[in-house]
């Protein structure tokens, strides 16, 4: 900016004024820090803004779960808190199994991944434990399926059944005919601690 002389002619203020520049700087001068409409930023949408992203969001909630006993598995009872994170774009597992499953804890992070249109989940925990599964919604169910990795055949799956707002069951299975058939290892009813008054629509129907 400069400062007005004696020597500024009023011509000069003229042709200023009929150019719009002096009514421009003016108008920085009343409004500081204010950025024309086309200069502000826009509004970032999360990458992850898409409906195939809240497949998985009848799970989120934090979840009372008990099972019966099985082959190799006495009945018990423990807690999951299932949190979406990184900007909408990762559903966080918490799981604590209890006493009847040597204390396990363990974490899960699932993704859907938009190139192949299928959810990944990663699942570690504290007793050396690593699973990787593959797999999305399959009519009113979710399944994720764990493959060898030698010849990608199906080994065992984690399936997500009879889903209500307020509820569900899920089972471990296991495959011993490249996944013809399927029996289970781990059968867990899922209650949620707070119920929902509103309800929302299964896997199925997102």
């Amino acid at each position: 900016m400069f400062a007005p002389t004696t020597r500024f002619k009023a011509g000069t203020a003229r042709r200023f004024l009929q150019g719009g520049l002096l009514v421009s700087l003016l108008g920085c001068l009343a409004q500081p820090g204010q950025l024309p409409a086309s200069a502000q930023p826009a509004t970032q949408q999360s990458a992850c803004a898409g409906p195939e992203y809240r497949q998985l969001d009848f799970w989120l909630g934090a979840w009372d779960v008990t099972w019966e006993a099985s082959p190799g598995q006495p009945a018990g009872q423990g807690t999951n808190v299932i949190t979406r994170e990184l900007d909408g774009c990762v559903v966080h597992e918490h799981f604590a199994g209890g006493p009847t499953t040597g204390n396990l804890i363990g974490e899960s992070w699932s993704v859907y991944h938009a190139p192949t249109q299928a959810w990944r989940q990663t699942w570690v925990d504290n007793q050396g434990g690593y699973i990787a599964l593959v797999g999305g919604p399959q009519a009113d169910n979710f399944v994720l399926v764990s493959s060898s990795i030698a010849d990608n055949t199906p080994q065992q799956r984690m399936l997500f059944e009879k889903v209500t707002p307020n509820a569900f069951t899920w089972r471990w299975q296991r495959t011993a005919d490249r996944g013809v058939s399927w029996t289970d290892s781990w059968v867990i009813r899922y209650v949620r601690r707070t119920p929902h008054s509103v309800q929302s629509p299964g896997p199925g129907l997102q």
